[in-house]
C-alpha cells in the first residue's frame, strides 16, 4: 500500500484522452466524458445505431438494415464514431494505445448485456497476417480480450482468419466495401471447428457499412455457429 500511494503521487491517474487528472485509472475526465457520444435508449436491433423515439421494448430496425439484409442475428455499438469516440478508436487502431481496450471492454460489456449469455463465446474480426505484422496487434482482438475479462466469457481469438488482404476501405462506397470483403474471411482450418453449435459474439472496433461483420458472420455460419450477434466499439452514424 505505501508503494502504491507513492506511485500515485508521482503518476496520478489521468484522462485517457486529454491527460487531465481523474479520480481513477483508465477513466475519462468530465469534459471528455461529456463529449463522448455513448449510445443508449432506442437503437436498431440489427446494427445498434441510435434511433429517435422511446424504447418500448419492441424490436426496431433502422432504414439501412431494412434496405440491406444482415446475415447476423442482433447488433450493438457502444459509441457514435465522432469526436471523442473517433479519437478513441483511432488511438487504439493506429496509435499503439492498447491500454484503451481495458475501459472500452467494460463499456462494451454494458452495451452487450442483453446479447451475452452463459453459452456465448467472443470472437474478434481477424486481421490479415501481413497487416498484423505491420500493426503488431489486432485491435478487435484486444477489445475481445477486454470484453472477455469484463464478462467472464470465453474468447476464441484465432478461430477466424483473414484469407485475403483487402485495401483500406475508408472512402469506399457501400457496394465497394461488400465486394472487397466477399470471401475475405474464413474459419481457421483447424480451430474454426470450435465454433460449431456456439452462440458467437463477433467483435470489431468500428461498424460502417457492416460489410466486415457480414463477411465474418458468413465465416461463422460456414463453421456451424448456431447464433451470431455483433458488437462494435463505435458505429458510424449518418449526420453524426
Amino acid at each position: 500500500m505505501p508503494m502504491q500511494s507513492a506511485i500515485r503521487l508521482v503518476y496520478p491517474p489521468q484522462c485517457l484522452i486529454c491527460d487531465a487528472l481523474t479520480e481513477t485509472d483508465f477513466a475519462l475526465c468530465g469534459d471528455c466524458w461529456r463529449d463522448t457520444a455513448f449510445i443508449g435508449g432506442l437503437v436498431c436491433d440489427c446494427c445498434g445505431t441510435p434511433l429517435i423515439g422511446e424504447d418500448t421494448g419492441e424490436r426496431e430496425v433502422c432504414d439501412d438494415c431494412i434496405a440491406t439484409a444482415r446475415p447476423w442475428d442482433r447488433g450493438r455499438a457502444t459509441l457514435v464514431y465522432r469526436e471523442t469516440g473517433r479519437r478513441l478508436v483511432l488511438s487504439l487502431k493506429h496509435g499503439d494505445r492498447t491500454d484503451l481496450a481495458r475501459p472500452a471492454g467494460v463499456w462494451m460489456a454494458q452495451t452487450a448485456r442483453d446479447l451475452i449469455s452463459d453459452a456465448t463465446v467472443i470472437v474478434p474480426v481477424p486481421l490479415h497476417w501481413t497487416r498484423l505484422l505491420q500493426r503488431k496487434y489486432n485491435q478487435a482482438a484486444e477489445l475481445a480480450k477486454a470484453l472477455g475479462h469484463a464478462t467472464g466469457r470465453t474468447v476464441l481469438p484465432d478461430d477466424l482468419v483473414r484469407s485475403a488482404r483487402t485495401r483500406p476501405l475508408e472512402g469506399h462506397s457501400r457496394d465497394q466495401r461488400f465486394a472487397a470483403l466477399q470471401n475475405a474471411i474464413a474459419p481457421h482450418p483447424k480451430r474454426g471447428a470450435a465454433l460449431k453449435g456456439k452462440h458467437v459474439l463477433l467483435i470489431d472496433d468500428v461498424m460502417t457499412s457492416g460489410a466486415t461483420f457480414a463477411a465474418a458472420t458468413e465465416a461463422c455460419r460456414t463453421a456451424g455457429a448456431r447464433q451470431i450477434d455483433v458488437l462494435a466499439l463505435a458505429r458510424v452514424v449518418k449526420d453524426a
